[in-house]
Parts: structure tokens; sequence; C-alpha cells
């Protein structure tokens, strides 16, 4: 379940990004970034909507997810939704 960061509190925001960026593994290439430059970067791709926060109800967490790798909330996969975006074909 996507979870607006508006509807959040400050310090519920804060925590959920702190959280995020902490994590072993996060990937921020070759340079070192404070842990509030890291923590300004998500909070301007939640603005931007790049970005999403998601609750998963199984593992009672949260997570931050880029917002175009979300599945589809049709159900259908990723490659049905580029056909439909793409040009139809023309037999004439």
């Amino acid at each position: 379940m996507i979870i607006p960061w508006q509807s959040l509190s400050e310090d519920a925001l804060q925590g959920i990004i702190e959280d995020y960026v902490t994590r072993e593994g996060s990937d921020y290439g070759g340079q070192e970034f404070t842990l509030v430059r890291k923590v300004e970067q998500v909070q301007a791709q939640l603005q931007q909507g790049r970005v999403v926060i998601v609750f998963d109800a199984e593992s009672e967490s949260c997570s931050i997810l880029p917002a175009d790798e979300l599945p589809d909330p049709t159900g259908r996969d990723q490659s049905e939704s580029e056909l439909d975006q793409s040009e139809p074909d023309r037999d004439h």
C-alpha cells in the first residue's frame, strides 16, 4: 500500500527516510554523502513523485521505492502496458 508522504508527521517521515538511507546496501555511487544530504535527496524525490513510501502489511514495515518500479494496479505486466501505448498497426 502506498502511503502519501504528506499524510505523515515530520518525525515519522524523517524516521522512515533515515531508516531507508542508512540500510546496508544503499548505493550512492562513488561519492560519500552525509546523512542530512541523503535525507534531503530522498525528500526531494518524494516531492517530485520519483519515489513513494510503501507499507508492507506482511512484514509490517515501510520502504521507499522508485515510482516507476511499482506494480501496475491493473494487474497487467509492464510489457502489456507498453503495448497499449505504442502506435496502432496500420494495415492500409
